[in-house]
């Protein structure tokens, strides 16, 4: 996994300057407490069923909550290094970080785990919560017994009590925001078998309090164009002939890659990150790893909430939607096929792109902590397991995912650009308000 590294601290340092986030530390190889609770995190929220917040922009959000809480714990311990999130109480230079990571993630997720409304369906709610209580016991049995594991638990606490304090009515199993709407432009949900809409798990996610940002429509996107106008001709026929299920154009290699992409955002980046951490090349410490994920995190977890806000807001129809209804949106450019699906479809509006507003988030936080777009890494499927995808550059990536989500008949081109900008222009916003250095 090697790439252009020769010119990182010179990149770092450029970074620094200009967005006030500190370079990684050197010290220890990590592999630590932050990269195994990280994975305990995502492995965790994603087996929560959809509407319980398993679903992506939902799952974003908690895995928000949880890195926000363990961040607060490290940087509670010993010299302030940099601004905590939510935590202002400090615990002594020895207190145990491996404990207060276990019991700051610990907490976080319990309290998610045990605070889904009765009315969702959870049926493997008391497995998770048994899962979590021997997972945390079994990190803490790896701590010896002494006043610092004591005090590195207090902070742990103290840093979970903060987080839950702090999202409580924050939104979270709000009501929808979908007003329906037969008008063209409008999204429309398919139906099942049985004749029933299907619809959004949570959507309630653009409601939710932001973490870091003012409002859940701050950065609202330009929007998508006007349906008389030739951008909409050009978007429209690109995934009409590119999109479809049955498309002639689209090659075998992009039909693949189109649904490799069919993934959680949060899993894949999370677990980009914890291998990049896990590297010895870049010698991320459980401090440094701990602010990254806290970073990560919570940007892409703000961007999923200003990009549900904008989904209906804008209330876009999908291509599945429009190109059987084309003669109804006045443009001349664009022509109806009754018959046309798409190769992969979603339960909610449009615009902007989910998926590429949390991929912008996370590659553009990677891309400040670790000061250089030229990093090498691998992706790991979902759909496809064992299988991965290496790219150079981060960039790379999220190219790639701009033509997927086009190939998968999910998006017009407008919706994954702006959508990249949101997500980008989200973690700016982290990075000049939020984890500054200080002293």
């Amino acid at each position: 996994m090697k790439s252009i590294r020769v010119s990182i601290a010179t990149a770092v340092t450029l970074v620094v300057v200009l967005s006030g986030l500190s370079a990684p530390a050197g010290g220890k190889q990590a592999g630590n407490a932050t990269t195994e609770w990280n994975l305990i995190a995502v492995t965790t929220i994603l087996a929560l069923p959809g509407p319980a917040g398993g679903a992506p922009p939902a799952s974003q959000i908690l895995m928000g909550m949880t890195q926000g809480a363990v961040y607060d714990a490290v940087n509670a311990i010993g010299p302030k290094r940099h601004q905590p999130y939510l935590l202002t109480e400090r615990f002594s230079p020895g207190a145990s970080k491996e404990a207060a990571v276990a019991t700051a993630a610990y907490g976080v997720l319990s309290n998610i785990v045990s605070t889904v409304p009765s009315t969702i369906p959870f049926p493997n709610r008391e497995s998770l919560l048994q899962s979590l209580a021997t997972q945390y016991a079994a990190s803490l049995a790896l701590i010896p017994d002494s006043p610092f594991k004591v005090r590195g638990t207090a902070a742990g606490n103290a840093a979970a009590d903060a987080m839950i304090a702090a999202r409580q009515n924050d939104g979270r199993f709000g009501p929808s925001q979908w007003v329906p709407n037969p008008d063209p432009g409008h999204w429309q949900p398919l139906l099942n078998s049985l004749g029933q809409p299907i619809l959004d798990p949570t959507p309630w996610a653009g409601g939710v309090k932001p973490f870091l940002l003012e409002s859940s429509s701050q950065f609202r996107t330009a929007g998508p164009p006007a349906l008389d106008s030739a951008q909409w001709a050009v978007d429209f026929n690109e995934v009409k002939a590119l999109g479809s299920a049955t498309s002639t154009v689209r090659t075998a290699e992009q039909t693949h890659i189109a649904r490799f992409w069919q993934s959680n955002p949060m899993a894949t980046w999370n677990a980009v990150a914890r291998n990049l951490v896990d590297d010895s090349d870049f010698k991320v410490d459980l401090v440094d790893s701990a602010r990254l994920f806290a970073m990560e995190n919570l940007s892409a977890a703000d961007a999923a909430i200003n990009c549900w806000n904008d989904k209906y807001y804008w209330d876009f129809w999908r291509p599945w939607n429009a190109i059987p209804r084309a003669d109804e949106d006045g443009n001349p450019a664009t022509e109806p096929d009754p018959g046309w699906t798409a190769l992969i479809t979603a339960p909610y509006p449009e615009h902007p792109s989910g998926h590429l507003c949390l991929d912008g988030s996370h590659l553009r936080v990677l891309e400040m902590f670790f000061g250089t777009d030229e990093i090498a890494f691998d992706v790991m499927s979902i759909p496809f397991p064992g299988e991965t995808r290496h790219f150079d550059r981060f960039s790379d990536a999220l190219e790639e995912i701009t033509e997927a989500r086009i190939w998968a008949g999910l998006h017009y081109r407008t919706a994954d650009v702006q959508a990249q900008i949101l997500g980008r222009t989200v973690a700016d916003y982290m990075a000049n308000n939020y984890f500054q250095p200080v002293g």
